[in-house]
């Protein structure tokens, strides 16, 4: 029972055999799941699965349309699907269980029309693993022996359609709430309120139907709600029932399904998916975009002329295909060859662990027109970037060809873009996977409309952003650069920060990209020397003396990334007599006279905040400062940007570390490699130049 991370998963219920197999958690690799690691996110939404990254094991697989099947008209089948990060659901402060709520469209398709198929179960699990779960009634979920163990901290909400006398089912068309076991909690026949009263739904009439799921961590409340796809959420819920889940739910859990066949075969789907965590609002799920059932075709029992017809014709109608298309057979097979050579790509057996982020050449191909001129979008770092279209899913795509030697260092630059690609956060651009091909890799990211920032900063008058638009990208920015250092389970470096590098969505959303020059290492280890990269006017001075990046070397970049933005300026330009100017020289000048508001972008005119502005000017020196301890770390940054620490000063001591002459005070107070994480140093008032504005 291989688990793969694709957008494919399925489960099932009861046959006494157990299913033994490895458990395969693609993207995570080594053990970075640790207790402590949990999903940044709080709620998703999934319309369709392509792209999804769902944990999947056993018969599931993400069909061509996106849809999730679960199994697949096998007898004594099961599987599994899961959300690929767990989530915490337990309050540290108080010890009460999270809220949350989910929503999703499911179908059973049996085999037989009026044979059932056992169900699908939605769960809440403290692992992924269910080597040992059985198929049939035991739903993919438990076996013989650990059915009703109180150690199993699970509970599911199970759509059952068989009646087990042996876990007291009331019937074989019902809806329960499963705690540690298979004997439900509560449980109540398939119906729907509707007119002041509950109509009965049967569950394996291979329509779509909707559930939704809610608990109510302070008054212990546990709803069901079941209703075909056609109509709204019903006003009474068909189960409502006060379970405490506080001693069940453990610190980290899993969400996702379980599925399972018996003796009777069927297909179980899962149509659309949303979850949302610790009471924040539930993103809806958008019918019109939910995939399609695939078409059901005669079943097996009909009455005997049809049913010897459909055998007839499943006998001729292959035989007589085959005698048509035999004529054309040496020249589709001409054509395959010739098309597996134009798309033959590079794949060693050690890239099956990262099969979900391995995107085919034939799709990338033709995503970018053959990577057209045409489609050409710029150039980053290392390499072009094209707009690419999926034929598939529609979807949008910015494609980065990389020059690379097909064998040095690969395999391990591979777990670093599996690794990266597991990133969540609304402003990085968010990496989807890589393709290799004989002397190139090829990145695949998501497309943002309004390209790089630089353009907008740097560019035209007529094009440039106001003040709102920059501070909120600012602000966004130190967010995601917060994630990055602090809030994942790996510390990453980007190395690289600058306007160029920050890429715009259709709303102005500032997306740190370019993670090319990204460097992950492990909390509490020690930081490697490694070869220095970047853009120069963007790398800490100790870089060159070092070359080991750090978090505060990070800082500095965005320190740069600040000035250049609030002054319209790069940080090292040429001026007309020759000279470089470098620009937190130039704003430090004008902070001496007071007057460091001078230095603003004049495209800003004056619809700017004069009191934000300065504050991100010297915000930028700070972090811009040569002596990595006196810089700030990014969570002060985020702090002060968000105005909940007021922006402390710099001393003309302090100052005077900017300047050229002071070669000495670098040198030796800049042995410490660490980010000030209490109190920043302090820089003269400019109130005068405030107040002169």
């Amino acid at each position: 029972m291989d688990w793969v991370e694709v957008g494919k998963g399925i489960p099932s219920k009861a046959f006494h055999k157990q299913v033994a197999s490895s458990v395969l958690a693609v993207l995570i690799t080594t053990a970075i799941f640790a207790t402590a690691a949990y999903s940044s996110n709080t709620n998703f939404v999934f319309n369709g699965f392509n792209g999804a990254g769902l944990l999947l094991n056993g018969g599931g697989a993400i069909e061509p349309n996106g849809l999730l099947r679960l199994t697949n008209f096998t007898r004594n089948e099961v599987g599994h699907a899961f959300y690929p990060t767990n989530f915490r659901f337990i309050n540290s402060s108080s010890g009460e269980p999270f809220s949350f709520s989910t929503s999703f469209v499911f179908a059973i398709v049996p085999q037989y029309s009026d044979i059932s198929s056992q169900g699908i179960a939605f769960a809440i699990t403290p692992s992924t693993n269910f080597a040992s779960a059985l198929p049939s009634q035991h739903l993919g979920l438990f076996n013989l022996t650990n059915n009703g163990d109180p150690r199993n901290h699970i509970v599911a909400v199970e759509l059952d359609t068989i009646q087990n006398k042996e876990f007291y089912d009331i019937n074989d068309n019902h809806v329960g709430i499963d705690v540690n076991g298979l004997r439900s909690t509560a449980s109540a026949p398939a119906s729907f309120f509707s007119d002041s009263q509950f109509k009965n739904l049967s569950l394996i009439s291979g329509e779509p139907m909707r559930v939704w799921v809610e608990y109510d961590g302070k008054s212990t409340v546990f709803n069901v709600t079941l209703a075909p796809l056609s109509v709204p959420k019903p006003e009474q819920p068909l189960l409502s029932s006060k379970i405490n889940l506080s001693s069940i739910f453990l610190d980290a859990m899993y969400v996702g399904f379980a599925s399972s066949t018996g003796t009777a075969a069927g297909s179980h789907y899962i149509l659309g998916w949303s979850f949302s965590l610790n009471g924040k609002e539930e993103e809806e799920i958008s019918l019109p975009l939910l995939p399609s059932l695939p078409p059901i075709t005669e079943d097996e029992n009909g009455n005997g002329e049809a049913k010897k017809a459909t055998k007839l014709l499943n006998i001729l109608l292959p035989i007589a295909i085959a005698l048509l298309l035999l004529p054309f057979a040496a020249f589709v097979i001409a054509l395959l060859i010739k098309n597996k050579r134009k798309y033959a790509e590079v794949v060693e057996d050690w890239e099956t662990e990262y099969g979900p982020h391995r995107f085919s050449y034939r799709d990338i191909y033709r995503s970018t027109r053959g990577f057209s001129d045409d489609n050409v979008l710029g150039h980053g770092g290392f390499g072009e970037v094209y707009k690419g279209l999926l034929t598939k899913s529609k979807l949008e795509i910015a494609v980065k060809r990389i020059a690379h030697d097909s064998r040095q260092g690969m395999k391990e630059f591979v777990a670093e873009i599996a690794s990266i690609g597991r990133l969540r956060h609304r402003n990085l651009v968010q990496l989807l996977g890589y393709c290799r091909r004989r002397g190139e890799l090829i990145l695949v990211y998501d497309f943002m409309p309004n390209g790089s920032l630089d353009r907008y900063i740097f560019g035209r008058p007529e094009e440039s952003l106001d003040w709102t638009q920059r501070f909120k990208i600012i602000r966004g920015i130190a967010a995601g650069l917060l994630y990055l250092h602090e809030e994942w389970e790996q510390v990453v470096l980007h190395r690289d920060i600058k306007a160029s590098n920050v890429l715009l969505d259709a709303r102005f959303e500032g997306k740190l990209g370019d993670f090319g020059l990204a460097k992950l290492y492990e909390r509490g280890t020690n930081l490697h020397t490694t070869k220095v990269v970047g853009t120069l006017g963007y790398l800490a001075p100790e870089l060159s003396r070092t070359g080991k990046s750090t978090p505060c070397s990070d800082v500095f970049g965005f320190g740069a990334f600040l000035l250049e933005v609030a002054c319209g300026k790069r940080p090292i330009e040429l001026k007309t007599s020759g000279i470089d100017m470098i620009l937190v020289d130039w704003v430090v000048e004008f902070l001496k006279k007071g007057e460091i508001l001078e230095t603003r972008d004049r495209k800003l005119g004056g619809n700017f905040s004069p009191e934000e502005v300065e504050m991100v000017l010297r915000l930028g020196l700070m972090c811009s400062h040569p002596v990595p301890a006196e810089r700030p770390s990014m969570r002060q940054v985020v702090q002060y940007l968000d105005g909940e620490v007021v922006l402390p000063e710099l001393s003309m001591e302090q100052l005077y570390a900017f300047d050229s002459s002071s070669r000495r005070y670098r040198l030796v107070a800049g042995d410490d490699m660490s980010c000030n994480s209490g109190t920043v140093p302090t820089l003269p008032s400019s109130s005068s130049s405030s107040s002169s504005k």
